[in-house]
């Protein structure tokens, strides 16, 4: 088959591959590798790296949903790093302070950081090295400094006045000399200052306990107490307990099974399933047989998609709190029942199923002006993933997020903020996904690992919000049913609906919408208008932003990047 145009090579080597949203990420894995370390130690540190070069999309008051893969055990299994609720977050106390929404700024939309915690869990379950080993790097461009991309310096533009005004220690962090310009020298010497007293206090000699103590001084120590004492000062509702009486946690994955491949999602406390859910509908089309940039695939993908993600808002939660149908839901017998309801024009309907007999519930959807930035918007700050595969066959897909420089304030002495994940929450009684005290919001974060038939196994993933299950979605199928390498399906055009109701505040839904890039020609977004989808064309190269590393059926590994927006890159030999 004659090569395809690709924005740089599909990678290929046998000692380690690391790819992510962020060049210096990936190198600082790729260092962790070739110091010995496996591919659980290199996803640790190229994950702090993004927490210090990608402030606008992810930080050490964030959270991540780590998927791996074991070759020792020989088996997918998911950290869980999404911190949860306050105790003193109820739906009652919204409704007090006058909310119908958790706000998608500020201090009352945080949840318990969850990304430090699942990180050195990874580190002390399934890593080599050391808390000083894996931060060195993280640590090193917080105090030295690194190059700021454009997105950071765009962030940091918007929410100038709110700095200035209502968040001075933001202010005083992004803001010395005004307005920073992209590719200047950065430094954060707050958040250097405080890697530097949890390696303390992590202390020499044996590595779990140096893990141990790293976790405690996070959690039970001095960043606890700094961020408790902020949040009381500011009449939050994060508290020291909540911090204190929650760990990260190992569990099993959502499985799903589709043309030989067998794909791994988080549980439906985060919104993976929707992927097993898309391919167990999409399986019953003979895809091959389409063509990948025609009008026909692109309907078939969207329509199913927005079948299953009615489900996601009928049915997702976390299932510590409710009994979600999940064995019903990624059913067979469901997605050809479901099916049905795929016809020629595109659907205005949000069309939640019933699993198992049960009546499907949707949220109802306020009435919101979305307010001022500071107050209400901006909410969306994106995400950062990365991808690792070592010699050894062990894998991680990890897509970390929360805790934007634009979504609250920075905590004072920390030099960092905290998550807004709260706002994925209803303020409705009853839900799947309503608030409740220490129960976990439905996030968007969704890595994904697959394994063939032939041996080969991938990770993957991308940034995105409720994008990232169709984008993810699309460079799958590209894989399976049209040949196309990894990078290939990165580079290929792509496209996504709008049409459920997003996840982040005001949680506005746009039926019928599809965004197209334009690469996919005036023709097809033509014959997509006719079917009754609302086209809207966007600029050629920004759509999706995904990464991907694995090992194929022969052992070679390999791994490949997203040119959009020119700053993700995969290393590796």
């Amino acid at each position: 088959m004659e090569a395809r145009f690709t924005t740089r090579p599909e990678l290929r080597g046998t000692f380690g591959m690391v790819a992510s949203t962020h060049w210096l990420a990936s190198a600082a894995g790729m260092s962790m590798l070739e110091r010995g370390g496996n591919a659980f130690d290199a996803a640790v540190a190229a994950g702090f790296v993004l927490q210090v070069v990608e402030p606008h999309l992810n930080g050490p008051g964030g959270e991540v949903p780590i998927l791996l893969y074991s070759a020792t055990r020989d088996e997918v299994l998911v950290v869980d790093g999404q911190g949860p609720a306050p105790a003193a977050a109820t739906i009652r106390r919204f409704r007090e302070l006058g909310h119908e929404l958790v706000p998608g700024t500020g201090l009352l939309a945080a949840c318990v950081p969850g990304a430090f915690d699942a990180w050195l869990l990874l580190l002390r379950d399934f890593g080599t090295l050391s808390p000083a080993d894996v931060l060195a790097p993280a640590l090193e461009y917080a105090e030295t400094g690194y190059p700021l991309v454009p997105g950071i310096c765009r962030s940091i533009a918007q929410m100038e006045h709110v700095f200035r005004e209502e968040w001075p220690e933001s202010a005083r962090i992004y803001l010395r000399g005004g307005v920073p310009k992209p590719g200047s020298l950065f430094r954060n010497p707050d958040l250097a200052a405080t890697y530097r007293r949890i390696l303390a206090a992590a202390g020499r000699g044996d590595r779990e306990r140096q893990i141990e103590s790293a976790r405690n001084a996070f959690y039970r120590g001095f960043v606890a107490d700094t961020i408790a004492g902020y949040c009381e000062s500011n009449d939050a509702l994060l508290a020291g307990d909540d911090l204190s009486c929650w760990e990260a946690s190992v569990e099993r994955p959502a499985v799903g099974e589709y043309h030989g491949w067998r794909v791994h999602k988080t549980g439906p406390w985060g919104q993976g399933p929707v992927f097993v859910q898309q391919l167990a509908l999409l399986e019953g089309y003979e895809l091959a047989s389409l063509d990948r940039g025609g009008a026909d695939f692109v309907h078939t993908v969207v329509e199913c998609a927005k079948l299953a993600f009615a489900d996601r808002e009928a049915w997702y939660g976390d299932p510590n709190f409710y009994d979600v149908p999940l064995a019903g839901l990624l059913s067979r017998g469901y997605a050809v029942e479901r099916r049905r309801l795929v016809g020629q024009d595109a659907s205005a309907e949000l069309h939640p199923g019933d699993p198992a007999g049960l009546e499907p519930r949707l949220p109802a959807l306020p009435a919101v002006e979305v307010a001022a930035p500071g107050l209400g918007e901006p909410t969306r700050g994106d995400t950062c993933h990365l991808d690792v595969v070592d010699r050894h066959g062990n894998v991680v897909s990890a897509t970390p997020s929360g805790g934007w420089l634009h979504g609250s304030p920075v905590v004072p002495e920390l030099g960092f903020c905290l998550s807004t994940r709260a706002q994925m929450f209803w303020l409705e009684e009853g839900l799947p996904s309503s608030l409740q005290p220490r129960k976990r919001p439905r996030t968007t974060l969704s890595p994904t690992i697959v394994r063939g038939e032939d041996g080969t196994i991938l990770a993957f993933g991308t940034p995105g919000g409720d994008q990232q299950d169709q984008w993810s979605l699309v460079f799958f199928l590209s894989l399976v049913h049209f040949g196309l390498n990894a990078q290939e399906a990165i580079d290929a055009p792509m496209f996504h609906t709008e049409h459920f109701p997003e996840s982040f505040y005001p949680r506005a839904a746009r039926p019928r919408t599809l965004q197209l890039e334009s690469r996919f020609g005036d023709a097809v977004a033509a014959e997509l208008g006719k079917r009754g989808h609302l086209v809207e064309v966007h600029e050629p190269w920004s759509l999706g932003r995904l990464s991907a590393a694995g090992r194929d059926g022969d052992g070679v590994l390999y791994a490949a990047a997203n040119p959009r927006g020119m700053q993700g890159y995969a290393v590796g030999r």
